[in-house]
């Protein structure tokens, strides 16, 4: 059975590329499970079949495939059809929500990477206008990150295939805004991963009081 006093929540996970945030967000939907809590646990790009469809086009490939300015239209479609298939429907029926990547995402990879900050947030206020209640940041060294990513040798590594310079470009940005918006939580995602998902559980019950 849920909690008594269940409500409603919006939780995401940011992070460079092998931060381990996708590793932490699926253990915290394990985690908040077996309280009782019910969970929908999802990602990005995709959490619905229209928005997979569009993850296929935008992680696999040459890293110069689109402009970011065509990754910010691609990235923005995918995300509102996760808003209206996935992400609203289970907050209408007080679920906790994690999602493994949000706005804050498209924000550094295509707003700084392709200097269309003040783009990307017009198009997120126009066709999304919904943010995280709760954001942790996964802050690891790119360098870290960037082998952990490429060990998976996996087909969806467009942006890892960007290089080193790029991940540190994001990881100061992401920094940046995290120090801009209380939302966040910033993670040391240095440490073992039972400490890591401690932290974040701890931090998620402290908000759902």
């Amino acid at each position: 059975m849920p909690p008594a006093n269940q409500r409603a929540a919006f939780l995401s996970f940011e992070g460079i590329d092998g931060s381990g945030k996708s590793t932490q967000a699926r253990r915290l939907a394990a985690s908040l499970r077996d309280l009782g809590h019910p969970v929908t646990l999802t990602r990005e790009p995709g959490g619905s079949p229209g928005a997979e469809e569009i993850r296929a086009l935008v992680l696999q490939g040459d890293p110069d495939r689109w402009s970011a300015e065509t990754e910010l239209l691609l990235f923005t479609a995918a995300r509102r059809d996760h808003l209206e298939k996935t992400i609203r429907p289970a907050l209408s029926r007080n679920e906790i929500v994690i999602t493994d990547r949000f706005a804050d995402s498209t924000r550094m990879y295509q707003g700084l990477r392709g200097n269309l900050a003040s783009t990307v947030n017009a198009l997120h206020d126009l066709m999304i206008g919904t943010e995280p209640d709760l954001t942790f940041l996964i802050d690891l060294d790119p360098e870290l990150g960037l082998s952990r990513a490429l060990g998976r040798q996996g087909s969806e590594q467009r942006f890892e295939d960007m290089g080193l310079a790029v991940q540190k470009q994001m990881r100061a940005g992401f920094l940046a805004l995290a120090a801009l918006h209380p939302r966040f939580r910033v993670i040391d995602g240095a440490r073992d991963p039972d400490s890591i998902a401690a932290e974040i559980l701890s931090l998620t019950l402290a908000h759902l009081g």
